[in-house]
């Protein structure tokens, strides 16, 4: 594994060989990913994997056309035509009024601060073997369980470092350790599966793998013999494990480049109160051991911590620089890059908790549905239409009663914004974290 210095150096020659070879302006990232893991099943090893790559991408600019390349050969020789060409291919393509590199006077300066995101540990495939064996145990120990499709653990370190030529250069690494089991209960036309998992980027933080497979097993026990769902509109409770997608869909109907395009279904309504008063959507690049944590973004500015959602107002789009140009507004730091042309992303997200326990939140709940799985991408980006599979367990009278499965949860995320109410329950798990999330009136139709 390349040392963050090492990786930046690539960069930099790759970065400094377009501009001697005719680009105005150019921008070169760096990725390299090493990591192992090791699956068990019915207690014996199943797979073990071990996987290295890297990958380095060109984009380059003359005038106002551009172009972009990208290889995991880095043979010197084939760097320089890769560099030939791209520069060839910029020059060829058509002009566009919004390319070009981010505000150079925006840049991030300064030394990289430690989001602590790598532990500096390295594979241990004994260890991982121990840890993968017996996250399964413990799924399987738990009464009702009949099979297993695996317990798994996981070990990963990455290194990311961009230049630009007007002035950016920047790269850190992280390190992934995971640990997950899905199970079987129930048997022939009966049986259900279920999961669990935990991801982190330091080993401390990692669940244990009995806490992990019990959970996993439980899960799976629960849905066994599942009955038809209650239909009309009802009440809506998401489980935190599945309620994260709902600020998927509004961080894409907020993303720069679907207002650029037209096609949001927030388009004109940016400046009217979307959700309660009380909701508070926020995005922290900079938590410590996040997830997805960044000191700058795909474009070389500096992240900061901004409520997306305050007040039940969005505070505006996320913008790089192309989306920002287009809209006649400035970049907001949330530019993502692969290879190629930037898109946007947030970093850390978490709906912040209400005041009322799950438990309350469903109190007064007649009959209603508490979904734990949702199945398919049925919302539409451009109206907010909204219906998705799911599986879950009826709400009556107030209490979680019997699992149901395939039956749909319809609505318009206007309307379920509107209607969001979050519990108190909020765990930062995950790269997307919620509290359990009720929303009344959306539509349940079952099969």
């Amino acid at each position: 594994m390349l040392s963050v210095s090492e990786a930046l150096d690539r960069a930099q020659l790759l970065c400094d060989a377009a501009t001697k070879a005719g680009a105005d302006a150019a921008d070169a990232l760096f990725y390299c990913n090493a990591s192992t893991s090791v699956s068990m099943r019915l207690g014996a090893l199943e797979d073990v994997e071990r996987s290295e790559g890297q990958d380095i991408s060109l984009r380059v600019f003359v005038g106002q056309r551009s172009a972009s390349v990208s290889t995991a050969d880095m043979d010197a020789g084939e760097l320089a035509k890769l560099v030939d060409r791209c520069v060839a291919m910029a020059r060829e393509a058509p002009e566009d009024p919004y390319a070009g590199l981010a505000p150079e006077d925006r840049l991030f300066k300064g030394p990289t601060p430690d989001l602590e995101l790598d532990d500096g540990s390295e594979a241990d495939p004994q260890a991982l073997r121990e840890t993968a064996l017996a996250v399964e145990e413990a799924a399987r120990a738990v009464a009702g369980v009949t099979n297993s499709e695996g317990g798994s653990a996981s070990h990963s370190r990455m290194r990311f470092a961009l230049v630009t030529s007007h002035g950016f250069a920047g790269g850190y690494g992280a390190s992934g350790h995971s640990l997950s089991a899905s199970v079987i209960a129930g048997e022939g036309a009966g049986m259900q599966r279920d999961y669990d998992w935990h991801s982190t980027h330091h080993l401390s933080d990692l669940e244990s793998a009995i806490d992990v497979g019990t959970r996993a097993g439980k899960r799976t026990v629960a849905r066994l013999n599942p009955g038809k769902a209650p239909v009309g509109k009802l009440p809506i409770l998401f489980d935190p494990r599945v309620g994260g997608s709902l600020l998927g869909h509004l961080m894409s109907a907020i993303a720069g480049p679907a207002i650029a395009r037209g096609t949001s279904f927030l388009l004109g309504k940016e400046d009217q109160q979307l959700f309660d008063s009380a909701i508070v959507v926020r995005d922290e690049p900079h938590r410590l051991r996040g997830l997805r944590s960044r000191p700058f973004d795909g474009e070389g500015l500096p992240t900061a911590a901004r409520d997306i959602v305050s007040d039940g107002r969005i505070s505006g789009w996320l913008l790089d620089t192309a989306s920002a140009k287009q809209l006649g507004l400035s970049p907001t730091g949330h530019a993502s890059r692969g290879g190629g042309a930037s898109g946007v992303s947030a970093s850390n997200l978490h709906l912040v908790p209400g005041l009322q326990s799950p438990a309350d939140l469903m109190a007064g709940v007649k009959t209603g549905v508490y979904v734990t799985e949702l199945i398919g991408q049925g919302v539409n980006p451009v109206t907010g239409d909204y219906s998705r599979g799911a599986s879950g367990f009826v709400i009556r009278d107030g209490q979680i009663a019997e699992p149901i499965a395939e039956f749909t949860v319809a609505g318009n995320l206007i309307d379920m914004f509107a209607a969001m109410r979050p519990a108190n329950d909020l765990e930062f798990r995950q790269a997307v974290n919620v509290p359990t999330i009720r929303i009344d009136g959306m539509t349940v139709a079952s099969s």
